[in-house]
């Protein structure tokens, strides 16, 4: 029988003592934490402290850049003081304690750089923050764009708050350039559209403090650029100055200048619709300048000016009907108007525009018609011929029927009349004319088709002479 080994029970070792802690300086320590990077729990060898101090520092610095919020400046100053303090009074708790001349030196070092970079940015971001101010207050948008854009983002984590500010300069001087694009392009084109989109966006940043000057820069701009080189477009864009109140005291200024350059304007649009035959629209600019300005020294020349646009609408429309008249009951026969130009209704002859049938009118003398509406003094509206008083009558026998003669009366030549005057609409007298002539021939014509009934009563035959003497009356006074 065999026996296992004995094997006698071996002391315990004995555990290593604890490794001592390094003796701390708590001035480095301080210092350290004073970088805000939590190099002083680095040097107590706390490097969750440190993490812990680092990430804090982190998230204090996004939010008051971020942010541009005091409170978390504030809060970004407490957490400093707070590392300084807790690290010191950690390094205070350690058993032994040292003079570590080169941690203080570096940590020293550091602390001085991190809080004299705080201050140079920040003492930089109140010079920006005041020239961003001043070229405001000049009402210089290009100077106060460039100023805030020397902003960097150490500016931002040393001094958000205070740049922070020149961020609202630099959008609403982009929408002054917006808004002067806009006005500039209003004035090229004479677009009352663009004008009110402008205007709207001036006194959009107007409402916003502190802009008053550079809305004034930009509004001036526009408003030294009139008048315009059209006068329509300039007349267009007065009126919409005149006519839209603002309520804003730096906008208001531009009746000032619509009341400077729109009487000329209105004046030198009319001339030019004159120009382009569009008179009714020049007589509303001509009228406007009497209306909005009775004591302008150009009001003479809209009076003229109405009174011509006048003249010209009222021509234009004769000549319109009087195209359209086709016979004595249409165009201007039927609806007859007035043109204040036309030449007066007085004692001798006057010419005569004809119209409707002109079998018998034709024959009078040039001197007597004209086919222009300006150089005529009366319209003669004639209609169809009918018979008039019985001259003469007298049997006629044919070679079929001598047993049966037929009795023909002749009659004048009778003319229904219209006549107006055209200065003034009215109508006038005759209202009819006769035309004498020739009566029973030897031989008269005539054809029918199936049962012969005789020629009828018959006109007389007229000569030029005979048709003269019976219109004489019209247009002799």
């Amino acid at each position: 029988m065999t026996y296992p080994a004995y094997d006698p029970p071996r002391p315990p070792v004995p555990a290593d003592p604890p490794r001592p802690a390094a003796p701390a300086d708590p001035w480095a320590v301080a210092l350290g934490n004073a970088t805000l990077l939590g190099i002083g729990y680095l040097l107590l060898r706390r490097w969750r402290l440190a993490a812990i101090a680092v990430l804090g520092t982190a998230v204090l610095l996004d939010l008051a850049a971020s942010t541009a919020e005091t409170r978390y400046e504030i809060l970004l100053f407490l957490w400093w003081a707070t590392g300084i303090a807790h690290g010191w009074f950690l390094a205070r708790r350690r058993p032994e304690q040292a003079v570590r001349r080169g941690q203080r030196a570096a940590t020293l070092a550091l602390a001085l750089a991190v809080v004299l970079a705080a201050v140079l940015l920040r003492a930089d971001a109140y010079g920006i923050a005041n020239r961003v101010t001043e070229a405001r207050e000049r009402g210089d948008c290009a100077a106060a764009v460039a100023a805030q854009g020397e902003v960097w983002w150490g500016h931002r984590l040393a001094g958000a708050p205070v740049v922070e500010p020149g961020d609202a300069v630099v959008k609403a001087c982009h929408r002054l350039d917006g808004a002067a694009a806009t006005l500039a392009r209003a004035a090229r084109r004479g677009s009352t559209e663009d004008l009110g989109r402008g205007f709207g966006t001036l006194a959009g940043v107007l409402n916003e403090p502190g802009n008053e000057q550079t809305v004034r820069t930009v509004l001036d701009t526009f408003l030294d650029g009139l008048p315009t080189d059209d006068s329509c477009d300039t007349a267009a864009l007065t009126a919409w100055l005149r006519d839209h109140g603002t309520g804003h005291g730096v906008l208001d200024r531009s009746a000032g200048t619509a009341a400077r350059t729109e009487p000329a304007a209105l004046v030198g649009c009319g001339d030019q619709l004159m120009s382009e035959d569009a008179w009714q629209q020049a007589r509303t600019h001509y009228q406007r300048l009497l209306d909005a300005y009775p004591d302008d020294a150009r009001t003479g020349e809209a009076r003229d000016g109405v009174r011509k646009a006048t003249l010209a609408i009222e021509l234009d429309h004769v000549r319109g009907l009087v195209e359209n008249t086709y016979s004595a009951g249409s165009g201007y026969c039927s609806k007859p108007a007035k043109y204040s130009g036309a030449p007066p209704y007085r004692k001798g002859t006057h010419r005569a525009l004809f119209l409707g049938d002109s079998e018998y009118t034709d024959k009078l003398p040039g001197s007597w018609r004209t086919g222009d509406p300006a150089k005529a003094a009366l319209v003669v509206c004639a209609g169809a011929a009918e018979h008039g008083a019985a001259v003469q009558t007298c049997s006629y026998e044919n070679d079929k029927s001598k047993y049966l003669p037929h009795q023909v009366t002749f009659h004048k030549v009778k003319i229904p009349l219209k006549v107006y005057e055209l200065r003034t609409g009215k109508r006038l007298d005759p209202r009819s004319v006769q035309i004498g002539g020739g009566s029973c021939p030897s031989v008269l014509r005539y054809e029918y088709y199936m049962y012969d009934l005789g020629p009828g009563d018959q006109f007389v035959s007229t000569s030029k002479s005979g048709v003269r003497d019976a219109f004489r009356p019209v247009v002799r006074r």
